[in-house]
């Protein structure tokens, strides 16, 4: 079977958010079970070619509404998987962002997907390879399903299907419609879109001309088919509730291993853990320079500082939690000026046990995750997630909101000896205190029961294994569906 990724970025080439995560290992796992994954994505200026081995795999010309596009497309195998470069004048090629503003985004991404579809039918006919499945993600390339049924009236074309990933709901690609008729797109006469006046939403059209539609959360599929979760589109997503998924997202966990973690001070696994690991915690309070104890509880976090990850529920919890009890806390972030304002302000009011660092860097949100009691992930929603689970696997305890995956993921402590992490439901900054004072009272005063937790959390397989196989059914499910509907 042949399936080929569709995505605006991939881990190691091209990362914004969660999506680069999962388009660059799940192919692989695919790989593994005598799938031929392949991924195709924009290839944009700020690609290293010389660091990856990228180099000009074939040229060709195709016909579209404003004249002949000259697309060049590149190629390199990283970790097995076959990946394809696009690029072409003047959206991608010099560019330096992955996502810059609306009015360049939308007709630059409308573009790669009529691109994408030119591409697909080059590599039949040059290479001998043509997908079986698109997998397309987000709304970035979200008219590459509309584009398939519009040439199922050719062979090739009316033997593919598509499956459709959405990783966050929030992010539709609405409201370009002129750019949609400027490129020439056919109009989009799908009842359901047209009667929710949707026919200008790339995600609508996306959702509506899926053959199979997929979250990457069993929780979070349910959630987007109410009014709260569902931003507008909930009620065209119910129209494909018998042909919609969630199936959790893994993380790629030889890469994510404290046992060969080559950026931690001391390794360890499940089996030496309550020995070894707490180096780390004491290397993270040297490196920050906050004092080093092993009984102050250490919260750490790491995330893009926006409404959805709940940091506005988290601040005024700290600050109660820091003026009270013996706890030390780190941030690690960017994003939104108040939400890095009031870090920062945290940071200076209690600057003898906190710090915030308005930057991203990888290295030390490991050294974060492998010293860090309790990881704190607050968020309003959540797809999916994948910090949690890492935090998880190098031992830090998460502390969550019940949503989307982080439901699925975390199982509450109950007092005795179930759970690998504290959870809580309201939206409300009382319902982070309460959640991080329960949390300290477990750390301090039920040392074994932590530890207990701590060993649950280490041995859950993240790893993309069993998703993957999920992911077969579902495109041999959509396979058939195709072939149903011929």
């Amino acid at each position: 079977m042949n399936i080929l990724f569709v995505a605006t970025e991939a881990v190691p080439f091209a990362k914004v958010g969660g999506m680069a995560d999962v388009v660059g290992s799940l192919p692989g796992a695919l790989r593994k079970l005598d799938v031929d994954a392949r991924v195709l994505m924009p290839g944009y200026g700020l690609i290293d070619h010389s660091a990856y081995n990228v180099s000009l795999l074939f040229s060709f010309d195709m016909a579209l509404q404003e004249g002949l596009a000259d697309v060049h497309v590149y190629s390199t195998v990283y970790d097995g998987v076959p990946f394809y470069f696009v690029q072409v004048w003047p959206f991608f090629g010099n560019d330096h962002n992955v996502y810059t503003e609306w009015s360049w985004d939308s007709p630059r991404f409308i573009l790669f997907n009529q691109v994408v579809i030119g591409t697909a039918w080059e590599l039949g006919k040059r290479l001998g390879w043509f997908p079986d499945v698109f997998h397309v993600n987000d709304w970035h390339t979200g008219l590459v399903p509309f584009l398939i049924d519009r040439s199922k009236h050719i062979d090739e074309w009316s033997q593919a299907a598509s499956l459709l990933s959405i990783h966050n709901l929030a992010y539709q690609g609405d409201y370009i419609g002129d750019w949609l008729y400027q490129a020439g797109i056919p109009e989009r006469d799908q009842p359901d879109l047209v009667y929710q006046n949707l026919t200008d939403n790339m995600l609508a059209i996306s959702i509506t001309y899926s053959d199979i539609v997929t979250t990457v959360s069993p929780t979070y599929a349910q959630e987007i088919q109410s009014p709260h979760m569902g931003y507008g589109l909930d009620g065209l997503i119910r129209t494909r509730s018998d042909d919609l998924y969630g199936i959790l997202n893994g993380i790629d966990a030889d890469l994510w291993d404290p046992a060969t973690d080559p950026k931690l001070t001391v390794n360890y696994d499940v089996l030496t853990f309550d020995s070894k690991r707490i180096e780390n915690k004491r290397y993270l309070q040297r490196v920050l320079g906050l004092e080093v104890r092993d009984s102050a509880m250490m919260i750490g976090l790491v995330s893009r500082l926006v409404w959805q990850k709940g940091i506005d529920l988290a601040l005024p919890a700290l600050r109660r939690l820091l003026a009270g009890y013996d706890v030390q806390f780190v941030a690690l972030g960017t994003g939104e000026y108040e939400l890095e304002r009031g870090l920062w302000q945290l940071a200076q009011d209690f600057h003898w046990k906190t710090r915030s660092l308005l930057q991203y860097d990888a290295a030390v949100a490991q050294h974060i995750y492998a010293g860090s009691d309790l990881f704190l992930m607050p968020s309003h929603f959540e797809p999916c997630g994948t910090s949690q689970m890492l935090a998880m696997r190098y031992g830090a305890l998460p502390l969550v909101r019940a949503t989307g995956g982080l439901a699925d993921t975390v199982q509450n402590y109950d007092d005795g000896d179930y759970g690998t992490g504290f959870m809580f439901e309201w939206e409300e900054a009382d319902a982070v205190f309460g959640t991080l004072r329960w949390a300290f009272h477990t750390f301090r005063d039920r040392p074994q029961a932590w530890l207990r937790m701590q060993e649950r959390a280490m041995k859950i397989d993240f790893s993309w294994s069993k998703s993957a196989k999920a992911y077969i059914n579902l495109y041999e499910k959509a396979l058939r569906k195709r072939r149903v509907d011929k």
